[in-house]
């Protein structure tokens, strides 16, 4: 891959790495605060401390002053109970999983084969939520 290829799939590895463990970190806070629920909280810690790879070499591609996205879009204000924003984020969390997953088909597949490890983990305890 060129190097100016490599710096444009960098930076989407570390914003995905950065959304999956944000999204992770949202529902564990609300499953061991909330819900004193010991179980999925430890879960969700582990998975997040497995997606805790080297970023050194992604984090110098982040530009998020420039991001065209940026802005919410309406739909992100949408959460009428906890139930709502615990599924929000898995959802965000997985969508991130699976992007690191292809991408580091291009780069490295045994991160790879974590992310989507991580990203099968998500779908059941989405529905054990």
């Amino acid at each position: 891959m060129s190097g100016d290829l490599n710096e444009r799939i960098y930076r989407v590895i570390d914003a995905n790495l950065n959304r999956l463990k944000e999204g992770l970190r949202v529902v564990e806070d609300i499953r061991r605060y909330v819900f004193d629920d010991l179980a999925l909280s430890s879960q969700i810690k582990t998975l997040r401390h497995k997606a805790k790879i080297d970023s050194s070499e992604f984090i110098k591609f982040r530009d998020a002053t420039n991001d065209v996205l940026k802005p919410s879009i309406k739909s992100e204000f949408d959460r009428a109970n906890l139930t709502d924003l615990q599924i929000a984020n898995l959802k965000r969390a997985q969508e991130s999983a699976r992007v690191l997953e292809e991408c580091f088909k291009l780069i490295d597949t045994t991160n790879s084969e974590i992310f989507k490890s991580i990203r099968y983990d998500l779908y059941e305890i989405e529905k054990e939520i």
